[in-house]
């Protein structure tokens, strides 16, 4: 069976049109819990998440029914972080996970993901048996067995414990000055708390939700507020959180930004360099720098590649035992601390080395350069296929040629927004703007 429903992160869309409505979010709670409850047993629980957005009232409350009309019972954390949505999924001994979040999109969209009782993303056979049975009668629990919904006032003091565990004990960030965006999102609250606990100056930015500014000129897709802040206030560093809170960007003290792929090449050498970098490479997706690759060939190291989607590279790291991943986009994954991408947990890592070396962060966040990369994205409607015209396909074959032995090309459609993503690399920023440039005309001619 083909999904229809899940893309690489879950079901995300538009709020309150299809598939992103309450009537779908109310089945799909009745099929996960049908999912997860199918040895009719009782005391079958769910923890439910969600970042500041305003549709996640309605989506919380129609899971909730969903969960509960199949027996399950349900406990509500309110606004927390993706990562405490994993963390608190296996503290609680709960069944399932789900996290109402539509991650960096505008405030318009929401997205619901879920996490199985390990802490870890769904697999996509998992997601295509809840699909499979949401177009099913899915049977309704007795009216003696309907599950209980109880709101979790301190889920997030729970994750905050949890991840100031992860620094090395006795560490403090007293004389560090930290700019921390939270993007108007999840971890509005919990990152400038967790901060200002280990001791560090919080200047907080977007910690002021009202329901529709999520992400909206903020977080880590909008690094320009915090790096104002960052000069303006004459801080040591600046960590940038998009609306979930489970990725992050990292400013210096110049306010120049450092990508995921920086920050994995910094994780990378120094856990090699301490012994705890499982199975001597680091496990990224497609999009990575071929930079960060060249770079960790030079120390000994490997990159392994997947495709797009933190879940994905999750999925390698448990089948190779490899402990550290993440993506370009600022998902930094951690087994040994975290089931998912956190993005509060990475900054305190970079916190944590500027702490023990006494560098400051330009000395530390650019460990290699980076060759030249550019991305563009084409919007297309529903219905279409732009990457089936045979005009795209000659460009892209054209384009690939150029860049033969001179660097990449990588065309994919993006799993949780209607877009084309055209990304080359190329050590000739003539090639480079020539192939992207050429493929995206070709794109926006059959998108009209």
């Amino acid at each position: 069976m083909t999904r229809k429903l899940f893309g690489t992160d879950g079901v995300r869309g538009r709020a309150n049109s299809a598939p992103m409505t309450a009537e779908m979010a109310l089945k799909l709670g009745a099929a996960a819990g049908r999912y997860f409850r199918r040895d009719g047993s009782r005391e079958h629980r769910v923890v439910i998440g969600k970042d500041t957005r305003l549709s996640g009232y309605m989506f919380e409350t129609a899971m909730t029914a969903g969960f509960t009309s199949t027996g399950m019972n349900v406990f509500l954390l309110g606004p927390v972080p993706t990562p405490a949505v994993g963390m608190l999924t296996t503290s609680m001994r709960a069944d399932v996970g789900v996290m109402i979040s539509a991650s960096h999109n505008p405030a318009e969209d929401n997205g619901i993901k879920f996490f199985g009782p390990d802490g870890f993303k769904l697999s996509d056979e998992a997601e295509t048996e809840i699909e499979r049975l949401m177009e099913t009668d899915i049977e309704p629990a007795q009216a003696d067995n309907i599950g209980r919904a109880k709101r979790i006032d301190d889920g997030r003091f729970r994750y905050n414990e949890r991840v100031k565990s992860t620094l090395p004990r006795g560490m403090t960030l007293s004389g560090l000055k930290v700019v921390i965006d939270c993007a108007n999102g999840a971890a509005y609250r919990t990152a400038p708390e967790v901060l200002w606990e280990l001791g560090a100056e919080v200047i907080p930015v977007g910690t002021h939700p009202n329901g529709r500014n999520i992400n909206d000129h903020c977080g880590s897709t909008y690094v320009q507020t915090a790096a104002e802040a960052v000069v303006a206030h004459g801080a040591d560093v600046g960590i940038c959180l998009d609306g979930d809170a489970d990725r992050v960007m990292i400013l210096d003290e110049t306010g120049q930004v450092a990508d995921g792929d920086q920050l994995m090449g910094l994780m990378a050498k120094s856990w090699a360099d301490q012994g705890r970098l499982a199975g001597g490479a680091l496990v990224a997706t497609v999009m990575s720098n071929l930079g960060l690759e060249r770079f960790l060939e030079a120390e000994g190291l490997r990159l392994e590649r997947t495709s797009v989607g933190d879940r994905y590279v999750v999925e390698r790291m448990r089948q190779g035992g490899f402990n550290l991943g993440g993506e370009q986009s600022g998902h930094i994954v951690m087994t040994d601390y975290a089931t998912t991408g956190d993005g509060l947990l990475a900054g305190l890592q970079f916190l944590a080395a500027m702490v023990e070396t006494g560098k400051k962060a330009s000395e530390m966040s650019q460990v290699f350069d980076p060759v030249p990369q550019l991305l563009k994205n084409v919007r297309y409607a529903s219905g279409q296929l732009p990457l089936e015209n045979g005009g795209v396909k000659a460009a892209i074959a054209d384009a690939e040629a150029k860049l033969l032995g001179n660097g990449r090309l990588l065309i994919r459609k993006s799993g949780t927004e209607p877009l084309i993503r055209v990304m080359a690399e190329s050590v000739s920023e003539t090639v480079l703007n020539g192939a992207v440039d050429q493929v995206v005309a070709a794109v926006e001619a059959a998108t009209r």
